[in-house]
């Protein structure tokens, strides 16, 4: 199969489906352009401010994309090209995108609070509390897994820290002018995306941070914690911004290097429904649809686009092209990425050292020297996880401080920003340095549960605002038999090796969900008044 026909196809159906399937959501769903939105009814100029549609697209985009689907998809591979290609083009369009565009659009409704305040509102206060506990402990797992991953990465090839650190400082220079001295947002942007380039050859030619693995994770720690207090404008939103046209260089380079090699893919198209690997045979369902997240749909996305994102929206009709067009992009770039293990026949390394590998080979015929480019898509993996990092860490807070200011009060000294940040941190330093590799093959089921709990938000909303739930009914379903499957697949493993804390973390995570559905289903039939609610499908 030539690589090409995936590329192109891939982009035709995205195209196709974000004027069709997108636009007949926004329709369906009563998008109104003259609807105030959060940003502007509650403007307080940290966390509320309006935001130009293409820079929170990049933002938005940055944010979601981070290392998920470029490792997902080399992960998955193990399957062969075919499912892994079909899920993520089916699960972007009707799962992925629905999954973010909703999300987003269920928190602009709800004056840009998170997927748990939807919760309360629709489901209970019972409901509210219970995701609200597992969503900041999943972000808290993400807080820790992506320090470590960053921190591995900047020991490593301290080119890439050099290069992120620099970043930091130009996105707050960047924000300072844009959104304090309203300097021209286009000319700011070419002078920015240079800039951005020229930090990224200073840190490849004169590496000069070389820390190891523990100071690395001492600075991302105190990072993150600015990066959660400090106003969006001046670092989270200008950072991420510049950081996507990394990515789009990344992508662009490599769909026309794909373009113009139109390389062979070499990987078996399918390879079965169970494949034997050294931790043991691997089924594919429902594995597949839990190690490929990111490029198809992913829980943390609708964290993103109900934490920050909601509160950044300009006009209501820019819900569409940052939801619904972000997670587009993304799986265009899961198919890149799948590409680059299928290019090879015997890949091996680290996802971010194969995705690395094809990419450079790829950029290579327009020219971009092999070494060259393997050292820049390395800094953009890099770049990437870190921006995953810090939305992870803002995230948690706005959850945390939600959790204690609908029990305690918005004076709790506990809800302040900075007791909230800090507690965050703490903790998620106390899992890095417990090991947090061992827990993480429950991540991805906790992700993706994360991604059917959010759907269930959604469909209690559209139910009791009489809107057509089938949308992410249909969705939510799927995921629930995919999440609930391989949470009991985790919890026989993890018995039969006999790590006896991951079987808790899995059980706790299972009956959670359980809770969940019964609690939402009573309150969408109204058991206790006798009275039922009837599903539109």
């Amino acid at each position: 199969m030539n690589s090409l026909v995936l590329l192109i196809l891939g982009a035709v159906l995205f195209i196709a489906a974000y004027a069709t399937y997108g636009a007949y959501l926004a329709k369906q769903w009563g998008i109104s352009p003259n609807r105030k939105t959060p940003a502007h009814e509650l403007y307080d100029g940290v966390d509320y401010v309006p935001t130009n549609r293409f820079v929170l697209l990049g933002h938005h985009f940055a944010s979601i994309a981070g290392a998920g689907p470029i490792a997902g998809p080399i992960q998955a591979a193990i399957f062969g090209w075919l499912p892994v290609y079909l899920w993520i083009v089916i699960g972007s369009i009707f799962v992925g995108g629905v999954h973010d565009f909703g999300s987003l659009l269920a928190s602009i409704r709800h004056k840009g609070k998170s997927i748990g305040e939807i919760i309360e509102a629709n489901i209970g206060k019972t409901g509210k509390k219970l995701f609200n506990i597992f969503a900041w402990l999943t972000l808290i797992l993400v807080v820790g897994a992506f320090t470590s991953i960053t921190a591995d990465a900047f020991a490593a090839t301290p080119a890439a820290g050099t290069a992120s650190v620099l970043f930091i400082f130009i996105a707050m220079v960047f924000g300072e002018f844009v959104y304090r001295r309203n300097a021209n947002l286009a000319v700011s942007t070419i002078v920015g995306v240079a800039v951005i380039f020229l930090s990224i050859w200073i840190g490849f030619k004169y590496p000069f941070l070389q820390f190891s693995k523990e100071t690395w994770q001492y600075i991302l720690l105190v990072y993150v914690f600015f990066a959660s207090v400090l106003p969006v404008w001046l670092l989270l939103q200008p950072r991420d911004y510049l950081n996507s046209f990394i990515l789009y260089a990344m992508l662009i380079g490599g769909a026309l290097g794909i373009i113009i090699m139109r390389p062979m893919l070499q990987l078996q198209a399918f390879k079965g429904f169970t494949v034997v690997t050294k931790a043991g045979p691997q089924y594919l369902f429902p594995i597949l649809f839990v190690t490929v997240a990111c490029g198809a749909i992913s829980g943390f996305h609708s964290l993103v686009g109900s934490g920050t994102t909601a509160k950044q929206i300009d006009s209501e009709k820019d819900t569409q092209f940052v939801g619904y067009g972000a997670m587009l992009i993304e799986g265009l770039l899961a198919i890149v990425s799948l590409i680059s293990v299928a290019y090879v026949a015997k890949a091996e390394g680290a996802p971010a050292v194969i995705f690395a590998n094809g990419v450079s080979e790829f950029m290579s015929s327009f020219g971009i020297p092999r070494e060259f480019g393997k050292v820049f898509i390395t800094l953009a993996f890099s770049a990437f996880a870190l921006t995953s990092l810090d939305t992870a860490t803002r995230l948690a807070r706005y959850i945390f401080q939600e959790y204690f200011e609908s029990e305690t009060g918005k004076t709790s000294w506990i809800a302040d920003k900075y007791v909230a940040t800090a507690i965050t941190v703490v903790i998620s330093y106390m899992l890095v340095t417990y090991g947090y590799q061992k827990i993480w093959p429950i991540f991805g089921s906790s992700n993706q549960l994360l991604a059917a709990l959010a759907l269930l938000a959604l469909t209690a909303w559209f139910v009791k605002t009489g809107k057509n739930p089938t949308f992410t009914l249909v969705p939510m379903i799927w995921m629930f038999a995919v999440t609930l499957s391989a949470t009991l697949l985790l919890m026989r493993n993890f018995y039969v090796a006999k790590n006896y804390l991951l079987v808790f973390l899995a059980v706790a995570l299972f009956i959670l969900a359980i809770i969940l559905i019964i609690v939402t289903y009573n309150t969408l039939t109204n058991k206790k008044t006798g009275k039922n609610t009837n599903i539109k499908m």
